[in-house]
């Protein structure tokens, strides 16, 4: 049944891909210097490339890291807007594309009358806050010369999709923090499998907001980060392929119902999931399922 999920859900993301290649086919993005580049960019996405072996890569003037296959990538945070440069030298030969960000509506909720204690985490645990999002971010932060992120992905979990990126809620007319990650409605205990090959760099049973906690690098900077689990079933240091059973869903932490919180990140930039995967097939097999 989980080989059934994996096919399912790579063959929706191999028709993006083939829409997002026959665009750039016909565009003339594409050369002999820039083999390929996927995505769509926006405030959110996330773009893979490939050049010829040997090649570098900046932009807007920031050296990109290449694998020895050519392939690079890079992303834009939700507040991103304007304008990017593009540029490629292989072989004694210099490639600049401008890439333009497509501006994004987010939902935008206002909610007033509600009690400060529920919005202002208690000051007593304010340490605690903070020591937990340093091991965050120190488990972004890694550059590891993996290069699974070039590979097509899988979703992690099946189910209504119930929060999405760049969505935020302002209480009492201040704005609290944008949500940055897609959420995925499920019963606690359901599984979680890994969207594609890497190493788990973090691994926390109980973070005060987000509670069981597991982080997975997928290479170049690029990283998942799954949150408000039930248990991790994976340790820190750990290789894992696609597919595999990581973790299962709960609602730990500061979670209203049970839910998958998938997060991605390149280095600290936040990632939308969804924007790079399209829609799921909610009527798919449940991952991980005997």
């Amino acid at each position: 049944m989980r080989n059934r999920f994996l096919i399912r859900c790579s063959l929706i993301f191999r028709t993006r891909l083939l829409i997002a290649s026959a665009f750039f086919l016909l565009s003339p993005l594409l050369s002999a210097e820039l083999l390929s580049l996927r995505g769509d960019p926006a405030p959110g996405a996330l773009m893979i490339g490939q050049s010829i072996p040997g090649a570098r890569v900046w932009l807007n003037e920031k050296p990109l890291r290449v694998s020895q296959s050519g392939h690079f990538l890079f992303g834009f945070g939700r507040d991103e807007s304007g304008e990017r440069l593009l540029r490629i030298e292989a072989d004694g030969r210099q490639l600049e594309r401008l890439i333009i960000l497509t501006p994004r509506q987010w939902n935008i909720q206002r909610v007033e009358g509600v009690p400060a204690r529920t919005v202002t985490p208690p000051p007593e645990q304010l340490e605690r806050i903070r020591a937990e999002a340093a091991l965050v971010r120190k488990a972004r932060q890694s550059d590891s010369d993996m290069e699974f992120f070039h590979h097509d992905f899988v979703w992690p979990a099946s189910g209504r999709i119930s929060g999405v990126y760049g969505s935020q809620r302002f209480y009492n007319g201040k704005p609290g923090n944008p949500h940055l990650g897609v959420d995925i409605a499920a019963p606690t205990g359901s599984p979680v499998i890994a969207p594609a090959a890497g190493v788990v760099t973090l691994v926390h049973d109980d973070m005060f907001y987000s509670g069981g906690t597991l982080v997975v690098d997928h290479g170049f900077g690029l990283s998942s980060t799954f949150i408000h689990l039930h248990k991790v079933l994976v340790k820190e240091g750990q290789k894992i392929k696609q597919g595999d059973l990581i973790a299962e869903i709960g609602a730990s932490g500061r979670a209203t119902g049970p839910h998958l919180d998938w997060r991605m990140n390149w280095y600290q930039e936040r990632l939308d999931p969804q924007w790079f995967m399209g829609a799921m097939d909610v009527g798919q097999v449940k991952a991980g399922a005997p």
